[in-house]
């Protein structure tokens, strides 16, 4: 069984009520969950949450709901440990119906810049390799480039942010944008693991230690997880380039009829 999990909780510092925010007519958290439905692939959708409201809309787009303690709805606490959570609790609910899960197709509440396309797409490539340990969503940001990345130093001043001759001989490398080729970032739309991935975080790699070690890229563009309120334009540009039109009145009741 090929389960969606998408997390998200009620408290934001730096944005507050982001996973709310109006886009196109819906809140953000509202397109996770439809890319789930569009999936072919996707057999269940859950959510876990501390909030009331994400709690009504994830019913609303027919996802179970697992309740979130307040021990992991912190700032402090690792997107990692919440996925682990989640997915033990599938596992329990899964286990009374006699049944497994072959994937679980991990979402965050505040990355809209997923479909259903590319969920498949990373689905097909896990199901034809089986040595991957996932498919991850990523967007190509070249001017991004760590060879660009700069810092405060101790003075006040910009410095590298990581040692120039990292990258080769100062007196000769090539700063250009696209000169250390394209620079892939997982854009946050959706992370397809294995579940020894999240059996195993001790042994994935770093940043997103629930990919596990062998990541296999499923390319897109412009995506990204909302962290900014200037983030908001953006993602409707790129959900309106996808095809994904205004909200319409009837759009609730819809949501639970299908």
């Amino acid at each position: 069984m090929i389960c969606a999990l998408m997390m998200g909780r009620a408290g934001s510092v730096g944005f507050p009520g982001k996973n709310l925010s109006p886009v196109l007519g819906r809140p953000l958290c509202a397109y996770p969950l439809m890319a789930a439905k569009a999936s072919r692939y996707v057999d269940r959708i859950f959510v876990s949450t501390d909030s009331r409201e994400i709690i009504d809309i994830a019913c609303a787009y027919g996802a179970e709901v697992i309740n979130r303690p307040p021990e992991l709805a912190t700032k402090e606490v690792l997107g990692e440990d919440v996925f682990k959570h989640g997915y033990r609790e599938i596992v329990k609910r899964l286990e009374t119906e006699g049944k497994q899960v072959e994937f679980m197709v991990l979402l965050l509440a505040n990355a809209a810049t997923i479909s259903g396309e590319l969920i498949d797409r990373g689905i097909e490539k896990l199901r034809a390799d089986p040595t991957l340990d996932s498919a991850v969503s990523v967007s190509v940001y070249n001017m991004w480039s760590p060879l660009r990345a700069r810092k405060l130093g101790p003075d006040g001043c910009l410095r590298p942010f990581v040692p120039i001759e990292t990258f080769g001989d100062p007196l000769t490398l090539n700063c250009d944008r696209d000169s250390q080729g394209n620079v892939y970032y997982a854009d946050m739309g959706v992370s397809i693991v294995r579940p020894r991935c999240l059996e195993n975080l001790d042994r994935g790699l770093l940043p997103q230690k629930w990919m596990g070690q062998r990541i296999s890229p499923i390319l897109s563009w412009g995506g990204c997880d909302v962290d900014y309120e200037w983030q908001l334009p953006l993602v409707e540009y790129w959900l309106r380039k996808h095809g994904v039109a205004e909200a319409t009145s009837g759009e609730d009741a819809q949501a639970n009829r299908t």
